[in-house]
């Protein structure tokens, strides 16, 4: 006999299988057995997918957020680590970013299973191991089932329950009435012969269903075993179970008939139990085990210093190509639809959705994996897309079309806005490689490539008019591999080539040389910086990039380095340390901000309402959102940002070699697309800090209309303006 706490007369504790009998017991412990296993094989199928992977260099990363902390890195800047950490995956704060209430419903569905799968494993330990070694060992069964422990765990698991079971159906309500636009798997690209995706919709309602139904009967055998056992004065701790035994016998029911109807509800709710154990490795279910580690093996910083191509590897062309981590971010994706919601690229029409993208690879991962996921595939008339043969050597162009790939502007914003931790721009990437490298790209783009390859710059002119620009100003620049300078300054090819941002550097050089800071360029020595060229997937190109400008700031003299171009930053500071150079590196915009708040530099207010653009390169990749703001601010003007602002702006289009692809086809441009949500602001100046912003929005304001109505400006155009007279040059000397 179970000894038993006694309170008030009454036992304080509950039968596990009441009413079950041996036979019955028998029958549950096969049933559990066969689940388990059929769970056990799924879970091997999976491990021996991701071991096909190559490493993937994250264990360091692991072991970081197992600490509770983050790598710094360019995510730094954001105010957060490169990492997740266990802290971040028990707060749910990644659901949670951009969409409160789904992140509140998260956070207790998450808390609410670990809870119920603890319980479960407590009675485990409790019926199956204490009670039977007890018996053996003492020749009677002893439990820790009962008293105050069973009274904590009753509440517990009773309230954490109801929360769990409250939060599934507001995900059920939100999917199924309220119905937001990013949860519709309709594909940004429409195969010619058509496609379905009714099974990955039946496959999210089977998940939520299961989940729904386990509970409600778990509601209802708890209610029913309470009316059964006469309503003990206990079960009060269990409130939620307390009202469904209440309403039963408000109903009539008595406790006769409630035991009847238990046994029966009891085989309900544990067949159900069990077939969801032995589905979750072969549905969407999966992720709530997947997603936990890919979050912890997640580092923000793998897409500002992206990772080298497989050794003797032109790119992907199998399954033993990715890492193992590329292989579990096409798992753990949930469908979400946060990242197709918010890709530049899928908005202008182009046939990019990052979300597809996974969901094809994971498709064709696991059929050449001979994986055995029942619902959450796409079906399609003809073996096209995911549905390729699983021989299939060409991932690029089969598998996902090359258009697609070219369509990425590598902007981020899915890798940012992803709550489960994928990094599908390095994948993108590593794709794009093997078109490289079949020489499967744009004219335009080849002559871009060319260009750089043999001059160092996308425009094709001799490195010796890359200084040319500086023959309109009225003092001489040092040559920094000449004189000693304390910044270097890294102009760019576009603000040193074009000739219609050339005006603006001179404008830069002369408010920089009357603040009186000492600063010097490398002339002739400055290459492309290779941030655009590495994300088109020429990466032996950027490699020979690489290597000439860091041999020409090995020759120079100088402390730190700034520099006009968002992307040149993000690879001298991200990219180019691992290769040897390592320095501090500076947008021009904390330069100025600096030059403005020392008093380095006078200005009168200049009173224009403005709206300001951030770079995706400045913003998203490294974090630096508030100094053309302070930049603004100083100048005395009035800014009203766009709905898209900080680490969630809209991109340009420009980014990931798209400035030197064809756009043609693009149903609106990017570009096009924010300066129609400029101009609903009502703001006379569109203020961009980046060269290759003024080139793409001063033509998006013509093509749309608004080059009357609004003005694209660089930032330096507005500080030259406000200008009033030079300052004190040892106020420059101030480290930024």
């Amino acid at each position: 006999m179970m000894p038993t706490l006694v309170l008030a007369g009454t036992p304080v504790t509950r039968q596990v299988f009441q009413d079950i009998g041996g036979v019955g017991k028998a029958i549950f412990y096969v049933l559990g057995t066969a689940a388990i296993l059929i769970f056990f094989y799924g879970m091997w199928q999976r491990v021996r997918k991701y071991r096909r992977g190559r490493p993937a260099g994250r264990w360091v990363v692991i072991r970081e957020a197992l600490r509770g902390r983050g790598r710094t890195g360019s995510a730094g800047a954001l105010g957060r680590p490169d990492t997740r950490t266990v802290g971040t995956l028990a707060s749910n704060k990644t659901i949670g970013r951009g969409d409160r209430a789904t992140g509140i419903a998260h956070f207790f569905i998450f808390w609410g299973f670990i809870v119920a799968f603890a319980a479960t494993v407590i009675l485990t330990i409790d019926v199956d191991i204490v009670r039977n070694v007890t018996n053996l060992l003492f020749g009677h069964e002893d439990s820790f089932f009962h008293g105050t422990f069973f009274i904590i765990y009753t509440f517990v698991v009773d309230t954490m329950g109801f929360a769990f079971l409250v939060s599934l159906v507001y995900m059920a309500v939100r999917r199924g009435v309220r119905r937001p636009w990013r949860l519709n798997y309709a594909r940004a690209h429409k195969p010619e012969d058509g496609y379905d995706r009714s099974r990955l919709v039946a496959g999210d309602w089977l998940f939520l269903g299961l989940l729904i139904a386990i509970l409600v009967t778990a509601y209802l055998l708890t209610g029913l075993r309470i009316l059964s056992q006469g309503m003990p004065w206990f079960t009060e701790l269990s409130p939620f179970g307390r009202l469904v035994a209440e309403a039963f016998a408000t109903a009539g029911m008595t406790p006769a008939q409630a035991a009847s109807v238990h046994t029966v509800m009891w085989w309900v709710h544990a067949s159900l139990a069990l077939t969801f154990v032995a589905y979750i490795p072969y549905s969407k279910a999966m992720h709530m085990l997947l997603d936990m580690v890919n979050l912890l093996a997640t580092d923000r910083g793998a897409t500002p210093n992206l990772p080298k191509p497989a050794e003797d590897k032109a790119g992907y062309q199998q399954i033993s190509d990715f890492t193992w981590k590329e292989l579990l971010d096409l798992d753990a994706c949930t469908k979400c639809g946060r990242c197709h919601e918010v890709c530049p690229a899928r908005a202008a029409g182009a046939p990019l959705s990052p979300r597809d993208l996974i969901l094809d690879l994971r498709q064709w991962v696991d059929t050449t994996a001979g994986g055995l996921t029942l619902l959450d595939r796409e079906g399609r008339p003809g073996a096209t897309g995911p549905l390729a043969p699983a021989d299939s050597s060409r991932i690029a162009g089969t598998v996902v079309s090359e258009r697609t790939l070219w369509s990425c502007t590598t902007c981020m914003h899915c890798v940012e806005v992803c709550p489960v931790g994928i990094e599908h721009v390095s994948t993108i990437v590593q794709l794009r490689r093997s078109l490289v490298d079949e020489g499967a790209m744009d004219p335009t783009l080849q002559t871009a490539l060319q260009n750089l390859a043999t001059q160092g710059n996308s425009f094709g002119k001799s490195s010796r008019m890359r200084a040319r620009w500086t023959k309109g100003l009225d003092f001489q620049i040092p040559d920094a591999r000449k004189v000693p300078v304390k910044y270097l300054w890294f102009v760019g090819d576009y603000a040193s080539f074009d000739d219609r941002l050339q005006e603006n550097s001179r404008l830069l050089a002369t408010i920089l040389h009357q603040a009186g800071v000492s600063f010097g360029i490398l002339y002739d020595g400055e290459r492309n910086a290779g941030n655009d060229v590495r994300r088109v997937g020429e990466e032996g190109l950027f490699e020979r990039l690489a290597e000439q400008n860091i041999e020409a700031l090995a020759g120079a003299q100088f402390e730190e380095i700034f520099t006009t171009d968002p992307h040149s930053l993000n690879t001298l500071r991200n990219e180019y340390p691992e290769r040897g150079a390592s320095y501090k590196v500076w947008h021009y915009t904390e330069l100025l901000a600096h030059l403005l708040e020392t008093g380095a530099l006078a200005v009168r207010p200049l009173g224009y309402r403005v709206t300001y653009h951030d770079p995706c390169y400045l913003a998203r990749y490294n974090g630096v959102t508030q100094a053309p703001r302070r930049v603004l601010a100083a100048l005395g003007c009035e800014l009203v940002e766009m709905p898209r602002n900080g680490i969630n702006t809209f991109c340009c289009g420009a980014g990931g070699g798209r400035i030197w692809m064809d756009d043609s086809f693009l149903a609106e441009r990017p570009s096009e697309n924010r300066i129609r949500e400029a101009v609903a602001l009502d703001v006379s100046e569109f203020v961009v800090a980046c060269p290759k912003d003024v080139t793409m929005y001063t033509d998006a304001a013509k093509t749309t209309g608004h080059s009357d109505a609004l003005a694209v400006r660089d930032i330096t155009l507005l500080v030259a303006e406000a200008l009033v007279e030079p300052a004190a040059p040892q106020a420059a000397e101030v480290t930024v």
